[in-house]
């Protein structure tokens, strides 16, 4: 969850706004929810001129995203990169991504294809670096316009400032705290509607935006649904899903598709669902259906495609930050793809498929579609890098502080997705804070998936190598979450250990980073809570005491009991401290230097069995 970041950007935005004569293309665009914009008229005249004789079978292509959460900027370490299969079974890494690339990619992939559609599923925002992040991704979302983007279904963390903050980013208007970011520049919204078919108010049951749209070029129909996952409030804290309902996946693609098709005459529909799988392979370009009926890609998104209906012509998927192409049978038993294009910008999905003017609907056999990299070879499209320039300008006295210095890069990753360097660092980080303001702190635990990006060494600015900029250390915590104590028992630890690999977390382990101090054995020949090994945890070389009491220290989101860690809430005596990133950026100071950089860790603390 991600909460404004208190940080004074009013006095760098002033100095940049005389010097700077860019223009915002949010400001050209509709600026509502997906009303005309330049590119629906361009798109209808490319039509009339192509397609003349308006024959029966047109060519539909889609060109779909995900899980961007605002990489303006080519993501680096192993967040820009993609492995590729190769035909002779080995595998190379391939970097991607980069918002200026992804536009040329976009527009060389539908040049000359007048019913072409750019569509996205979820999480476009959120968690984003600071190039975004520090602006409430107004950034992005002026990326977005510009590139071309059609429409977005919503995902979770969409959610992570909260619904009222989510409706400004689709209609415009000013941050209400920090204001407008120029004087002579107003955020005008998103040219594109953000779905969100089953999110509702509570207080009256009616979505909190727009649960569909249907797209019309030159007598072609296509109509888009989009939800995001049931589960978003178990992924958001409580603040960001505050007064809202999240109804399930499948009933609502169901009610929307039948919606569409007897109230609005629209036969063809794609789902756009912020929901995914695991696939079998980590290559983009690994194929799903090789063993048949969609077993290339796991649950929840193989159950949620069987059960949507067989009207809807394609899924387009996200969440999972995967790549996949899969055929998963539809309720009817007729393959249907599923696909879904990893994260960042890397990817992006091509989908071809005949649309049959007679017949309204999209002939099923027909539809194509493949992963294709966005290179970072070909040329940038210049209006995104005069975009950037702009928001880089406003930003850079703030990111371009040093904060530390790495000798070597640190990453959030490893091969089992399990403890990482950068995961220790982090955890020694909110322990280190945490003692300042209590003494009696014994441990810290951080959830994986509220580390966005790596620390790497080599430069990729103007700093030299090694050296932590702010704006790295925001991308690495973008949430503004607080670091809070809690007391527990040793009996609630050990809970709190077994939740990792059990209850919600029993088919997707979500294995916490830990500070210096705490180890134990996670058992994976075992399964479930039995992967802990109870014996085996221990605090500086001292068996937990299970009738003991431990000052644990843990961001607010956990402190929630978010990602299925619910034995954290029912801690007691807690107190609520400042910012994430602020105690580690305080930690990278505190304990490294040009002469004396922060060495990565080890990553030994848990001892993982296989």
């Amino acid at each position: 969850m991600r909460k404004t970041r208190r940080i004074t950007v009013a006095a760098a935005a002033l100095a940049a706004a005389g010097a700077l004569a860019f223009v915002s293309t949010a400001q050209a665009g509709a600026g509502t929810d997906g009303g005309q914009t330049t590119r629906d008229v361009e798109r209808a005249a490319l039509a009339k001129k192509v397609d003349k004789a308006k024959k029966r079978f047109v060519d539909l292509q889609l060109l779909a995203l995900n899980d961007f959460h605002g990489n303006l900027e080519a993501p680096s370490g192993s967040s820009g990169r993609v492995t590729e299969l190769q035909a002779d079974g080995t595998t190379k890494t391939i970097d991607a991504g980069g918002a200026e690339y992804l536009a040329t990619a976009l527009r060389t992939a539908r040049a000359n294809h007048p019913y072409s559609f750019t569509v996205a599923a979820g999480d476009i925002v959120g968690a984003s670096p600071l190039l975004s992040g520090l602006f409430h991704d107004e950034p992005t979302i002026e990326a977005m316009n510009a590139m071309g983007l059609d429409v977005t279904g919503v995902g979770n963390h969409e959610f992570d400032e909260g619904a009222k903050e989510l409706i400004r980013l689709q209609k415009g208007g000013c941050h209400p705290t920090d204001g407008c970011y120029a004087d002579d520049r107003t955020y005008a919204g998103a040219d594109f509607p953000i779905l969100a078919a089953n999110v509702t108010w509570e207080k009256n049951g009616k979505t909190i935006l727009k649960p569909y749209t249907i797209k019309k070029v030159n007598g072609v129909k296509v109509g888009f649904i989009g939800v995001t996952l049931e589960g978003t409030p178990n992924v958001v804290t409580a603040e960001g899903v505050k007064g809202l309902k999240f109804a399930d996946e499948v009933e609502t693609v169901n009610k929307y598709t039948k919606i569409l098709k007897k109230k609005e005459g629209v036969d063809a529909v794609v789902a756009l669902i912020h929901e995914g799988g695991t696939p079998t392979s980590t290559a983009y370009n690994y194929d799903c259906d090789a063993g048949g009926n969609g077993s290339g890609i796991s649950d929840p998104i193989a159950t949620i495609a069987k059960g949507i209906d067989s009207e809807v012509d394609a899924i387009v998927t996200g969440h999972t930050h995967q790549a996949y192409v899969c055929t998963i049978p539809d309720p009817s038993g007729n393959p249907r793809l599923v696909t879904s294009a990893s994260s960042y910008g890397k990817l992006f999905t091509e989908l071809n498929m005949v649309y049959d003017r007679k017949t309204g609907e999209i002939v099923r056999t027909s539809v194509d579609a493949s992963n294709k990299v966005v290179t970072r070879t070909v040329d940038k499209a210049p209006d995104i890098t005069e975009l950037l320039n702009y928001w880089k300008a406003l930003a850079a006295p703030v990111a371009n502080t040093t904060v530390g210095h790495i000798s070597g890069d640190i990453s959030r990753t490893d091969a089992d997705s399990l403890e990482t360097p950068l995961g220790d660092v982090i955890g020694d980080a909110q322990l280190a804070y945490a003692k300042t303001l209590d003494s009696g702190a014994d441990l810290a635990v951080m959830n994986p998936g509220g580390i966005r990006a790596d620390l790497v060494y080599t430069a990729s600015g103007t700093e030299g190598d090694g050296v932590v900029t702010y704006g790295e250390g925001f991308a690495v915590q973008p949430f503004s979450n607080t670091v809070n104590l809690k007391d527990l028992t040793g009996a609630q630890l050990i809970t709190v250990l077994q939740q990792q690999v059990s209850g919600t977390n029993l088919a997707s382990p979500k294995i916490l980073q830990i500070s210096s101090g705490l180890t134990y054995t996670l058992d994976l020949t075992k399964t479930g809570a039995d992967r802990i090994v109870v014996d085996s945890v221990k605090l500086n070389g001292v068996a937990i005491d299970t009738t003991a009491t431990y000052r644990v220290a843990m961001n607010s989101f956990l402190a929630g009991g978010g990602d299925g860690f619910t034995e954290l809430a029912n801690g007691t005596n807690q107190l609520v401290g400042g910012d994430d990133l602020a105690a580690l950026t305080a930690y990278l100071t505190a304990n490294s230097s040009a002469a004396a950089p922060l060495v990565p860790p080890a990553a030994d603390r848990i001892t993982v069995v296989k």
